[in-house]
């Protein structure tokens, strides 16, 4: 299934990777700049997220619409996005532009105009997409049970905070972009209808140059895990649980997350026939296994009405707790179809390659192929994934509502 993953470090940390793919037509790349929401100031979070937005208002010999015009006319599918850890850049075309198209974000990295007098018009963009959050009961209640759950700087809301967009200038966005986006630390994936030597020799012409900053890593800030109920008229609830679980990197990852895989991912699975189906408490529910690089969690969430919200709350941490007694085979069965049916697919996509291995190389410091992954999923068995719940059993959990009416915790919430 998979085709060989190359990598090479450039001597000023930068890392490539690159999984060619000669049966595809198309090449996709995604950059991690090691420049995420974790390293805003602690009463300035949001300022990455404005520099992110900052940044596509055109670089190197580009203004703004040049930007957007010679990507368009390279036929790149673009997205960019202000994590944690990272701003992640990312674009898929033709294979025979990647090259343009790298030459294009080697500048929006490297020399971004970050003009002032788009100053109002960035702020503009990155106000509405935190009122967007507002305005969406179901992603909010996400956005505070992750702060809740993680503390600072991991739960830190990738939007920002209003009052920090709200102030925000020019001088501060540029200050922070100089002093964190480095070479060091960054990823490039790139996948698809590619040749090794020749993206490894023109991507040193791109980036080779660029030289390392030395960034100290965020510390975590103190932090006690803690429920909140969360005032807001309207006729639903929003409910979110978390619970702690093992990150990306622990040995028995693919059992915590096997685990999962039970509880929610189809129509057939825990949540959805036991909360929606059979008792019709909610019109969503889910559970999902969130990973960063050294802690990990499972994020669940129902929407309710505000009547039934009491009885889905008690009914989600119960098929939660539930799960400590074990799987089974059917469940299991289903789990390792619904994957392999990803990887296949995952295979028939350069942009869903270039994502997966930048992100696994983050993660786990090496690139799985899809054939090592295939593997790890074929050797599931329910024998292991219940030894690992029983040793880790869903425990102290912590519970965030958004609704009009306060809720009574069950037992086991912190």
């Amino acid at each position: 299934m998979s085709q060989k993953i190359h990598s090479h470090v450039f001597d000023n940390g930068l890392t490539l990777l690159a999984e060619p793919i000669a049966s595809l037509e198309s090449a996709a790349f995604t950059l991690l700049l090691p420049t995420g929401f974790i390293y805003d100031a602690p009463a300035r979070v949001g300022v990455a997220n404005f520099a992110c937005e900052m940044m596509l208002r055109g670089c190197g010999s580009r203004d703004s619409r040049t930007f957007v015009g010679d990507l368009d006319n390279l036929g790149v599918e673009r997205g960019e996005s202000c994590g944690a850890s990272h701003m992640s850049f990312s674009g898929a075309t033709r294979a025979a532009n990647l090259m343009p198209a790298l030459a294009i974000y080697a500048d929006l990295v490297r020399r971004p105009h970050m003009p002032a007098d788009q100053l109002e018009a960035g702020r503009m963009v990155v106000l509405q997409e935190l009122q967007a959050i507002a305005d969406d009961p179901a992603h909010k209640v996400m956005v505070e049970l992750r702060r809740r759950h993680y503390g600072d700087p991991w739960g830190r809301p990738s939007a920002g905070e209003e009052a920090v967009l709200e102030s925000a200038d020019i001088d501060e966005i540029k200050t922070f972009f100089a002093t964190h986006s480095r070479p060091n630390g960054a990823i490039l994936a790139v996948a698809g209808k590619i040749d090794w030597e020749t993206t490894v020799r023109e991507v040193g012409k791109l980036f080779g140059d660029w030289k390392p900053i030395d960034v100290s890593p965020p510390s975590d800030g103190e932090h006690r895990r803690a429920s909140e109920q969360l005032d807001h008229e309207s006729n639903q609830t929003q409910i979110g649980v978390a619970y702690n679980s093992v990150p990306y990197n622990h040995p028995q990852y693919f059992q915590a997350w096997g685990a999962v895989g039970a509880l929610s991912g189809g129509m057939s699975c825990r949540l959805f026939t036991e909360i929606r189906e059979r008792r019709g408490l909610c019109y969503s529910v889910y559970a999902s296994h969130h990973t960063l690089r050294d802690r990990g969690s499972v994020l669940c969430y129902a929407g309710t009405s505000a009547e039934r919200a009491q009885e889905t709350l008690d009914v989600l941490i119960a098929e939660l707790s539930r799960l400590a007694a074990g799987i089974e085979s059917g469940e299991l069965d289903r789990l390792k179809a619904r994957v392999k049916s990803g990887l296949i697919m995952q295979q028939e996509s350069s942009s869903a390659r270039s994502g997966s291995i930048a992100r696994e190389h983050y993660l786990l410091g090496r690139v799985r192929s899809l054939d090592e992954l295939s593997k790890l999923v074929d050797d599931l068995t329910c024998e292991s994934i219940n030894a690992y719940l029983a040793a880790n059993p869903p425990r102290d959990f912590v519970v965030t509502t958004l609704g009009p009416a306060s809720l009574e915790l069950p037992d086991g919430v912190s």
